[in-house]
């Protein structure tokens, strides 16, 4: 292949990875992926009926979600791994967000929920365009743990009332925990045993057939039971007619003012998405080798959306527990989630009309273990000991999903971990250091308590780029250090190495700095800096007011020097 026919087909590959994978994909994958694809279908049955029904939307709507989404996502995600699917997370922010603006119209809340999906679309591929895939790393594993948590028990709280069989409330966490124990007496006897029996037999086959699609055999088990004893007639909910064949695509009808109310909830569910997309996708390289690239699977994430909001579904993202499914069963390629959105097609075509039958109990148990993973006890734990700032955040990203709801709960948690961020951007370590005994390096004192403070001599080393929104905490940080110490030092040397950029604010203050402590008879140094802190500090003429800028100084240098000086 000449030059010019590969450049093309690299920039094709550069956006579009199936056209690389596909190329050199071998016979051989082919049963790994169909196996994969049977089993991830398997799963995704029971799941996109179980988050239909957390979004408070007909079951039919989770399959078109999973169908139409995944027929496109495949072509574009970066991960071989990662399936786009209904998220519980997601559907429940829509059920949420929707129920006040739909008014009580199922037709109107199905279009929003399909026009919070093309939104979702739009927002990603604008996110692709600007490369903003990195935004993801903006959310915080701390603050997602306590978001996880939060939204776990906000799940299990929608879904107690369906298995112990009556109608729970629609308010936030403590409304719903609140109307259950105060509606106990409403319970169904029937409805809590079926319910209670799937729980046992998910509870069972997660600890020991963690690979084998053990839900989909309880949905099975469920409809044969509720068919062959009438539970209907005992008083057990049923989960109704699902449409067969699939609906028409197109647009949503809206109102002018729809996009507006939807936006927020868009961009929730887009932070989401993406954020659990990139979350799976790290996991799988970390443990597969290679590398994912967060910007190309904003991409896929606007094809898998733009599928199921044309598709007359709900907002998608790549589903944690489902990617794991399709791995763990054998997937080569991301093929297999193709083959799983085929055969959901077959099953929405041909057997949709056996779904009618299954017990809405029997769902919520389903709902109920999936949820199960959401709730981390283990890292909250982690986070209390090894971090108590952390596990902070984590508690506050909590409390906001419990007491403010799903959707600021989100937006809280985006919040805290800028927040988080800007604050350790803005106070960043200053280090003192000393000799390490017997060589000509040096570290930090705190750390290291047997290193050698230098008589007469500080030294210094902000570990941050040095900006104008942390300036003023590095020098005061030093102020303190030189006023703070047993005698007057005669030489404050400033480490720079630790400091990739200095802006042009930060290089004036520097020099304001090495002024003041001039003026009270100290010499100060400036060492180790890269070279375009070379170069702004040279361009603001403190290459005399900080000792002589140059490359080949060190810290032992300017020290033996101020030695030999104190000697003589």
């Amino acid at each position: 292949m000449n030059a010019t026919a590969a450049k093309p087909a690299g920039h094709l590959m550069s956006w579009l990875p199936a056209a690389g994978w596909l190329r050199s994909y071998q016979a051989g994958w082919l049963r790994g992926d169909l196996v994969a694809a049977l089993t991830l279908a398997a799963y995704l049955l029971p799941a996109a009926l179980g988050d239909a029904s957390l979004a408070n939307l007909p079951p039919a709507t989770g399959l078109y979600a999973c169908l139409f989404g995944g027929a496109g996502f495949w072509l574009f995600c970066s991960s071989r791994y990662t399936t786009i699917s209904t998220t519980s997370a997601i559907s429940l922010l829509i059920g949420a967000s929707l129920a006040g603006v739909s008014r009580g119209d199922p037709a109107r809340f199905g279009a929003l929920a399909s026009a919070t999906a093309l939104l979702v679309a739009a927002i990603a591929f604008i996110a692709w365009l600007l490369r903003a895939g990195t935004v993801v790393n903006f959310i915080s594993e701390s603050v997602m743990t306590g978001f996880k948590c939060g939204l776990g028990l906000v799940l299990a709280g929608t879904q107690l009332p369906k298995l112990f069989g009556f109608h729970g409330a629609h308010g936030d966490f403590w409304q719903n925990i609140g109307f259950f124990f105060t509606h106990l007496n409403e319970t169904r006897p029937a409805s809590l045993g079926v319910g209670l029996g799937a729980l046992a037999i998910l509870v069972l086959g997660r600890v020991f057939f963690r690979t084998q699609p053990v839900a989909l055999l309880v949905v099975v088990a469920g409809i044969a039971v509720a068919t062959w004893l009438h539970l209907d007639q005992h008083g057990v909910s049923l989960l109704g007619d699902v449409p067969r064949g699939l609906p028409a695509p197109g647009f949503p009808s809206l109102r002018g003012a729809d996009l507006d109310r939807l936006m927020a909830l868009a961009l929730a569910c887009f932070l989401l998405a993406a954020v659990e997309t990139a979350a799976i996708g790290r996991t799988f390289a970390a443990k597969h080798g290679g590398r994912l690239d967060a910007n190309q699977e904003l991409l896929a994430i606007a094809v898998g959306n733009l599928g199921a909001g044309l598709g007359r579904g709900l907002a998608v993202g790549g589903g944690s527990s489902q990617s794991l499914v399709n791995e763990s069963a054998g997937a080569r390629t991301p093929l297999s989630g193709a083959l799983a959105a085929a055969i959901l097609l077959i099953v929405v075509l041909a057997f949709s009309q056996l779904i009618r039958a299954l017990p809405q109990p029997v769902l919520a148990a389903i709902v109920l273990v999936a949820v199960t993973g959401l709730i981390e006890a283990s890292a909250l734990v982690r986070l209390w000991r090894g971090s108590r700032a952390e596990w902070v955040v984590a508690t506050a990203a909590l409390i906001g999903v419990l007491g403010a709801g799903i959707l600021r709960g989100v937006m809280i948690g985006a919040v805290i971990s800028l927040l988080q961020m800007l604050r350790h951007a803005s106070q960043p370590h200053v280090a003192v250091l000393g000799r390490i005994p017997g060589t000509q390096r040096f570290s930090d004192l705190e750390r290291h308590e047997d290193n050698q403070r230098i008589p007469g001599v500080m030294i210094f080393r902000p570990e941050a780029s040095l900006v104008y929104f942390n300036i003023d905490w590095v020098c005061d940080h030093i102020r303190d250090g030189v006023a703070s110490a047993s005698a007057p030092p005669q030489l404050v040397v400033l480490d720079l190495s630790a400091a990739p950029s200095v802006d042009l604010q930060s290089a004036d203050t520097l020099g304001v700095l090495a002024h003041e402590l001039m003026s009270s008879g100290m010499r100060v140094h400036a060492v180790g800096e890269h070279s375009s802190v070379r170069d702004m500090l040279r361009g603001q003429a403190l290459d005399v007011t900080l000792g002589g800028i140059n490359r080949f100084t060190s810290i032992a240098d300017v020290v033996d020097d101020f030695q030999r000086r104190s000697i003589a």
